[in-house]
């Protein structure tokens, strides 16, 4: 049986008077292929920050890897950082850095090891993501929007990530470059063994992707099930949800 990775318990999230989360609850296992979905201003993208340490909740407790965050003092807070990949919305790339460059950079934090490897290493996870050689001297602004989510990628799995994060990863591109980027993500799960947890709200990579969704609503998650179940769910919010011709042309689409 997976191990529990990832642990949520009664998690709260404020923003001055505003609650986003209240008593929420999430378990991941290892080598789920997670996606986080619900209406707009259900905190999907918060969530996903806060698994990823980089907001920390207002209440509640998260447990990474068997280890509760709240008891780690700053050396364990950075080695379980070291097992967490995360895909930015719009890349987060450096502007003034080549996409090697951008690569290299957790790499030279982490790792006493000579530029020469650190290319070399950097070159290694480009290539892992489908980009070719020569993207790897282009600086963000040159590339395409799906190159540009590649390069987000490979810096991402710098460090060997056991967890990848991503937030709508297939946000603004057309559907042969969607499609081509869910294939992608299938198969670096299948090839690194990662777990991965995204957000999104294309349907299509839901079907595709996802063996889990679970769904954020009255500021918890009302439920976790695969898609096919989930898009059957009887509570009235995750109903309305699915309920649209878009939704059912994507399972339609999966089916055929």
């Amino acid at each position: 049986m997976a191990a529990t990775i990832i642990q949520l318990q009664g998690i709260a999230t404020r923003f001055g008077s505003h609650q986003v989360h209240e008593q929420l609850c999430l378990e991941v296992k290892a080598g789920e292929r997670l996606a986080l979905v619900g209406g707009s201003g259900c905190g999907k993208s918060v969530l996903l920050s806060e698994i990823a340490l980089l907001r920390e909740p207002d209440a509640g407790e998260i447990q990474l890897f068997g280890q509760a965050v709240s008891q780690l003092d700053t050396q364990g807070l950075k080695q379980v950082r070291k097992k967490i990949g995360m895909m930015f919305q719009q890349g987060a790339l450096f502007s003034s850095l080549t996409v090697l460059e951008n690569i290299m950079l957790p790499l030279a934090e982490h790792q006493r090891l000579s530029k020469g490897l650190l290319e070399e290493l950097a070159m290694l996870k480009l290539r892992m993501t489908g980009l070719p050689d020569h993207a790897a001297w282009k600086y963000p602004q040159e590339l395409s929007g799906g190159m540009l989510k590649r390069a987000a990628v490979a810096r991402a799995l710098a460090l060997d990530p056991a967890l990848l994060l991503l937030d709508e990863p297939t946000a603004g591109l057309d559907p042969a470059g969607a499609s081509a980027f869910d294939e992608l993500l299938l198969t670096l799960h299948a090839t690194l063994d990662l777990t991965l947890i995204l957000v999104t709200h294309d349907l299509d990579s839901l079907w595709r992707v996802t063996d889990q969704v679970a769904y954020l609503g009255e500021k918890r998650v009302l439920a976790k099930l695969p898609m096919g179940a989930l898009a059957q769910h009887e509570h009235a919010e995750i109903a309305h949800y699915f309920a649209n011709t878009r939704a059912q042309r994507a399972a339609i689409k999966l089916e055929a």
